[in-house]
């Protein structure tokens, strides 16, 4: 038998760990990974967004394989640093968007990446460095004057790493779109330079989740709408409830598709118990699957549970989110007689 000690153990440290194991930074190599990586490069653009910073974001499927995500905000000036190590932020106060289930951040994506380069408008001045698998190749270097603000990143994810490096424009759009949905602030565009001629599609949704409920086959004249912020939870809830649509339940927290958690059972029990008093609960349950809801809410320490944390635990949020959508949907109700009444029929 093969003795086993302490020199039969390989350290790996930095961008070597995470190319010897991608999977436990953006959860595979495969094509769900690939989008990963490109969604930890659209987080910070995003962050930038929902604190003021920027206004406009435009993700590019470039013709070589790449794929660039730029912003109008000022650039960060920690970037170098980000693109080579393992970085925590300074945290900003208030609820951050998660669009990674794996927080593994810009260094993960220099690491995985066989050629990243960034270019900064800043001060009048365009700067540029480049990075391959997370190493820095050129240092932030002057490269002509600029009249505008705004930061550019374009990867190329290593085809050692990954089993495909080829972007899905549809998967890429419907993420893009589902965002906007949920953040009125975000104003996308999706440039695919791979076709002929370029396409560009734009994703932007003031009306946030009636939008989204719309966008699922619901009746926006017969939806209901409730934006509310809550100490308790420390956060705030934004729903749209449509009658109509056989759309589902879509949840998330802080933008994150969720599977289940507090906010789903939450919003479960406030409706149960408001339309409990006019229907049966077979009528109860059939209203169940008939109806079409988006259940957003957005925490400043939101808690994730399960192997894929796939599921919100903060408990204060169950009983805030019941008692929101309870007052909500018995006001409704009151205002709308007739539907009330057509509902209560089936």
């Amino acid at each position: 038998m093969t003795e086993y000690n302490a020199a039969h153990i390989q350290v790996l440290e930095g961008s070597a760990a995470i190319r010897k194991r991608p999977g436990m930074y953006i959860g595979s190599a495969g094509e769900h990974g690939l989008h990963q990586l490109l969604y930890e490069a659209l987080e910070p653009a995003a962050e930038a967004v929902l604190l003021g910073r920027a206004g406009r974001i435009d993700v590019t499927l470039t013709a070589d394989g790449g794929a660039r995500v730029s912003h109008d905000g000022r650039p960060d000036d920690s970037l170098p640093e980000q693109l080579t190590r393992f970085w925590t932020p300074p945290r900003e106060a208030g609820p951050r968007v998660h669009l990674s289930r794996f927080a593994a951040g810009l260094f993960t994506v220099s690491a995985l990446s066989a050629r990243l380069t960034v270019e900064e408008h800043r001060d009048g001045v365009i700067v540029r460095h480049a990075y391959a698998c997370g190493e820095q190749l050129t240092p932030p270097t002057e490269a002509g004057a600029t009249d505008r603000t705004g930061t550019a990143i374009t990867l190329h994810p290593d085809p050692e790493i990954f089993e495909t490096v080829v972007f899905d424009h549809p998967t890429l759009a419907d993420h893009l779109r589902e965002l906007a949905f949920l953040n009125r602030e975000f104003d996308f565009t999706l440039t695919d330079e791979r076709t002929t001629p370029p396409r560009t599609d734009r994703f932007h949704h003031p009306a946030g989740p009636l939008d989204y409920t719309t966008h699922l086959g619901g009746d926006p004249t017969d939806t209901l709408t409730l934006h509310t912020t809550d100490e308790r939870m420390g956060g705030t809830l934004d729903l749209a409830l449509s009658w109509t649509g056989r759309g589902g339940i879509h949840c998330y927290a802080n933008s994150r598709r969720t599977s289940d958690g507090t906010h789903l059972t939450g919003f479960r029990s406030g409706l149960r118990a408001a339309l409990l008093p006019h229907l049966g609960r077979h009528a109860l349950r059939t209203l169940f699957t008939e109806l079409t809801a988006v259940v957003s809410v957005k925490l400043d320490d939101p808690n994730y549970e399960g192997c894929a944390r796939e599921m919100l635990g903060n408990h204060p949020v169950h009983a805030c989110t019941a008692e929101a959508v309870q007052h909500a949907v018995e006001t409704w109700l009151a205002e709308h007689p007739q539907r009330a009444a057509e509902l209560a029929g089936g």
